[in-house]
C-alpha cells in the first residue's frame, strides 16, 4: 500500500503517541480517531446531554437554561 510522510509538531506527535495501543501503528491510531465533520455547538453539546452524554441531569440543564435566559447581555461584551 502506499504511503504519504507527514510533518507533526512535538506535541502533535507526543498526542498521537500517547493514543497508540500496544503494538498499533500511528496509521492504526489514525484510522480509530474520531474527527467531526464540523465544529460542535452550544445547541449539539445540550442535545448530546439532554439524551444522556456525560451524565448530566435533566434538573441541572434546567437551572442552567433557566440561568441563561435571566443572564441579560451585556451592552460591551469586552467590559
Amino acid at each position: 500500500m502506499p504511503t504519504k510522510t507527514i510533518t507533526l509538531e512535538i506535541d502533535a506527535y507526543e498526542k498521537l503517541r500517547a493514543a497508540k495501543r500496544g503494538g498499533e501503528s500511528f496509521t492504526e491510531v489514525v484510522r480509530r480517531a474520531v474527527i467531526p465533520e464540523s465544529a460542535p455547538t452550544g445547541s449539539s453539546l445540550r442535545d448530546y446531554f439532554r439524551k444522556g452524554g456525560g451524565r448530566v441531569s435533566d434538573e441541572y440543564l434546567d437551572t442552567v437554561e433557566r440561568a441563561a435566559a435571566n443572564d441579560p447581555i451585556p451592552d460591551d461584551p469586552w467590559d
